[in-house]
């Protein structure tokens, strides 16, 4: 666990009982008193108002609201920049997700982060999403997420077309295009292909698991070596 999430965490956790002794917090982290001990004091410092002591246990204070210190300005801005820049190269689910995540985030951030973070100025083109690319890129991923193989109508770089049956396993963003990484069954070895240059995409009733030699791990493998 992320030493963030685990803060996150651990106020949860003070802020769910009316008081909770730092075994009960270090058994439920899964971390040492110490570590409790150190991350209450950190906590301590940056204002949340956690009452209480070691060896007696911890409170929340009454009324406090967690969002609004969860981000500075700069992490809002970034935030900002990252939803803004991903937007128009997701797919179209991940897009409007996206934006509502961020959304939420912003309605509780105060008034003068979320007001520095709004005005940043960097933007990207938006494509729309009758992009041919996004609209793929959806079914691709759903079948990454579910584990079905695909069959593939692909045209190559001179616009001969080749089909293809291959085990999706990750959707890679080049700066210029998207590409899917895959173990191709007719070459018997991993493949990249354009996303833009697929032409015909069928998902098959046809699950897979990872194989020795054939996951997502052994293509970043190959990737690093070549």
């Amino acid at each position: 666990m992320r030493r963030a999430d685990r803060l996150f965490e651990l106020v949860q956790l003070i802020r769910g009982r009316r008081l909770s002794t730092a075994a009960f917090l270090a058994e439920r982290l899964e971390v040492s008193l110490r570590t409790v001990y150190r991350d209450v004091a950190d906590l301590q410092a940056q204002g949340v108002p956690i009452e209480g002591e070691a060896g007696v246990g911890y409170r929340l204070g009454a009324g406090y609201d967690l969002p609004p210190l969860m981000f500075s300005t700069d992490e809002a801005k970034a935030l900002v920049a990252s939803v803004r820049l991903a937007q128009p190269r997701l797919d179209g689910e991940l897009a409007r997700a996206a934006e509502a995540a961020l959304s939420k985030i912003l309605a509780v951030l105060p008034t003068a982060a979320r007001a520095a973070a709004e005005s940043l100025a960097i933007y990207a083109p938006s494509y729309g999403d009758t992009d041919p690319v996004r609209t793929r890129l959806e079914r691709l991923r759903g079948a990454i997420e579910l584990r079905r193989k695909l069959a593939l109508v692909y045209r190559d770089e001179a616009g001969r077309d080749s089909t293809r049956t291959i085990r999706p396993l990750g959707c890679f963003y080049w700066g210029a295009v998207w590409t899917l990484g895959a173990w191709c069954e007719q070459r018997n070895d991993f493949r990249n292909f354009r996303v833009d240059r697929i032409t015909e995409v069928t998902m098959l009733d046809v699950p897979f698991r990872d194989e020795a030699s054939k996951t997502l791990s052994d293509l970043l493998r190959s990737v690093e070596r070549d």
